[in-house]
């Protein structure tokens, strides 16, 4: 495992945006996106805002997609071996890089056909925690005509990632732009962040 998270973490010193296919398992990625459909099917999905405390609000024309936040006591298998492995990964982090990561939250994402993020940066003004983005994608065999590519500004310019089952990417969350592409069909994912508070 260990290799894995180097290759993720080199890949990010190389040009600010780490990308890797195959971070998690075909079953775990297969696992988790039922669970993902399952929490819609049960209407544990809700919408997404942006802005924290007094600043949040739900803006359509900003953010459009819905949500579910991972329990750290959760009792599902999946998310017990999910979060195992960010905690593999933390460990490692903080171990190779001296990141003095903390803690982690992650949630369930679901863009509906249509819907996207506009550019925007992880990190709230009031609150610095957020150190590091990481984003799992969960679709099944996704095409590149499928869309909902994650839009990424790096130093060396714009990179356009197309968001396979499998795939993480791994970005500082104070510093890198991003934003989340129009799809023509549902696009699946947990996204979260690794703080130090």
């Amino acid at each position: 495992m260990s290799d894995i998270f180097e290759h993720l973490i080199n890949a990010y010193l190389e040009d600010q945006v780490g990308t890797m296919s195959g971070f998690l398992s075909p079953e775990l990625t297969a696992g988790l996106r039922r669970n993902l459909l399952q929490k819609k099917e049960e209407g544990m999905m809700h919408p997404a805002g942006i802005g924290k405390h007094f600043d949040f609000q739900r803006n359509l024309e900003i953010r459009g997609d819905v949500i579910c936040w991972i329990e750290e006591d959760t009792d599902d298998p999946f998310e017990q071996e999910f979060l195992d492995q960010m905690r593999r990964f933390v460990e490692h982090l903080n171990r190779t890089c001296y990141t003095g990561i903390r803690s982690f939250e992650f949630h369930y994402a679901l863009y509906e056909a249509g819907s996207f993020y506009k550019r925007h940066k992880d990190q709230f003004q009031q609150d610095r925690g957020r150190q590091f983005s990481v984003v799992h994608y969960l679709n099944e065999q996704w095409q590149p005509e499928d869309g909902g590519q994650l839009r990424v500004w790096t130093r060396s310019g714009e990179q356009l990632i197309q968001p396979e089952g499998g795939r993480v990417v791994f970005f500082k969350a104070d510093q890198t732009e991003h934003e989340v592409l129009p799809a023509s069909r549902a696009r699946m994912s947990i996204a979260g962040w690794l703080k130090n508070v």
